[in-house]
């Protein structure tokens, strides 16, 4: 096998096959419901109030949320069909030396917030040692906060599920105990809050705002659309079942039951946490409206979701990245440890409003991969993969020197877009990404680099779980003694 080859044969970017996928539908959904606890969900919920009452930002955020699960769960079906992985898929769209742009800009994304949900957890464990003891050291709280998430996700797929197992339950009681707590505050300082609105507006501009809160929610879990094939891959899913819905239920139940009620309610408490204090981070709210050991029971709800969130969300699609990028050389536990190093590099505690408003313009950009991929993925190829090829250097991704060029052009101009219509950006950069992507490949890149799941669309030949199918790569060539001996049994 040739080291071009071996490069992009990584044993951690293999396929999974049937028996190795591990996480079932109530498991995906405790691991959303530890995912969507997170510091931005309390923010947008926070600057909705701040325009328009708390009932239209929940709107707001359950139609953001139902059409972003469906994205979702059309790109995880490449996870859950093919077995594949994001960076190794994004080798058809882009090719399998253009993959790495995209997918290490979404790596570093990932790694960002890795280090600003963990600032944001060591900060209530660190609330909870000084509440309880006489320690008060964030800094310390956040080295071992980070150590002990990095751990936990190095250990695989399966030690995240349990530990999902474990958080969910006690982060869905815990989060109805902290509503009632912020509310009760509310109304102390006399705000009902399902009425109350800091300043309230009208006509266009209460449309503009209902659209910045549905984008918001869009815009931040945009990117977990795009890589969703890197967690669904792992999740159960029936051998032969050709219907997609069926296939997918395990999906479903997680992108679009689990994902969009909890971060529905998390939207809710970073609201009433506005309206209770002026200040959309619970943690501050907490102190402020609670004490001793309730305090801590609260506080511990944040950190058991900020860990679940950075696992699932952050360090395992980071991870699977870096180790795209590095090859063999690079197993998925040093691509953990590359993203948590990341994450702790770049000072989210110093420079936290600004990594925000980056990583949001970021996520904008790479919803034009989201379109990119559903395009190619289901217009083109009709969920048709020739797997195999994708993990050759000369194969009929290589397309030229490594790189498609449609899927470039399209990324530019869907993303380039979004940045250009900032109120409506995931929408924007999604369709004009997916439009653009279709009409380039199918009309000028595909007629010059010819793709065999388009030449003979066989079912037979290009599907995979659904026709109870396991990709198997090959990652040795066979020694000339075992080509002899086959040859020799042939005969």
């Amino acid at each position: 096998m040739s080291n071009k080859n071996r490069f992009l044969k990584s044993p951690d970017l293999l396929p999974i096959t049937h028996s190795g996928k591990k996480v079932n539908s109530l498991g995906f959904a405790f691991i959303w419901v530890g995912m969507a606890v997170v510091l931005a969900a309390f923010a947008i919920g926070g600057s909705g109030v701040e325009s328009l009452s708390l009932g239209w930002v929940v709107l707001a955020t359950i139609i953001g949320c139902v059409v972003l699960g469906v994205l979702m769960t059309l790109t995880g079906d490449i996870g859950v069909e093919h077995g594949l992985s994001f960076p190794v898929y994004m080798r058809a769209p882009f090719g399998t030396v253009g993959t790495h742009i995209p997918s290490v800009v979404r790596g570093i994304v990932a790694s960002c917030w890795f280090g600003v949900n963990t600032f944001f957890g060591a900060t209530a464990m660190n609330a909870i040692l000084a509440t309880l003891t006489t320690f008060d050291n964030w800094f310390v709280c956040f080295l071992i906060f980070a150590g002990l998430q990095v751990l936990n996700t190095a250990l695989g797929i399966k030690a995240v599920e349990r530990f999902a197992d474990l958080a969910a339950p006690v982060i869905i009681i815990i989060s109805g105990w902290m509503y009632m707590t912020l509310s009760d505050q509310a109304l102390q300082n006399g705000r009902e809050v399902w009425a109350w609105v800091e300043n309230p507006v009208t006509g266009g501009a209460a449309f503009t705002a209902f659209m910045v809160v549905m984008m918001a929610n869009m815009g931040f879990w945009g990117t977990l659309a795009s890589d969703m094939p890197s967690i669904s891959r792992f999740v159960k899913a029936p051998k032969l079942e050709k219907n997609w819905f069926k296939r997918n239920k395990a999906q479903i139940a997680g992108n679009l039951i689990a994902y969009p009620i909890v971060q529905t309610f998390m939207v809710i408490i970073g609201a009433v946490s506005y309206i209770a204090v002026s200040d959309y981070d619970p943690v501050v709210a907490l102190q402020q409206s609670a004490g001793g050991v309730v305090l801590g029971i609260l506080l511990l709800m944040i950190v058991l979701a900020q860990w679940s969130t950075n696992i699932s969300a952050n360090l395992i699609p980071a991870a699977v990245v870096f180790s795209n990028v590095g090859g063999p050389k690079i197993p998925f536990y040093i691509g953990v440890i590359a993203a948590g190093v990341i994450g702790i590099a770049v000072q989210p505690w110093s420079l936290f409003g600004i990594i925000i408003d980056m990583l949001l313009i970021i996520a904008a950009v790479l919803s034009a991969i989201v379109g990119i991929l559903i395009s190619d993925y289901y217009f083109l190829r009709k969920r048709r993969v020739n797997v195999p090829e994708l993990y050759e250097s000369e194969g009929q991704y290589k397309y030229m020197n490594g790189i498609n060029l449609a899927g470039y052009l399209a990324w530019i101009m869907g993303g380039g877009m979004a940045l250009f219509f900032p109120t409506y950006s995931f929408i924007v950069g999604f369709f004009v990404g997916g439009v653009s992507y279709y009409v380039l490949a199918k009309f000028w890149w595909f007629k010059k680099y010819e793709q065999a799941e388009l030449l003979d669309p066989s079912d037979e030949k290009y599907l995979g779980i659904s026709v109870g199918r396991d990709w198997e790569i090959e990652t040795e060539e066979k020694s000339s003694a075992e080509i002899e001996i086959a040859a020799a049994r042939a005969k």
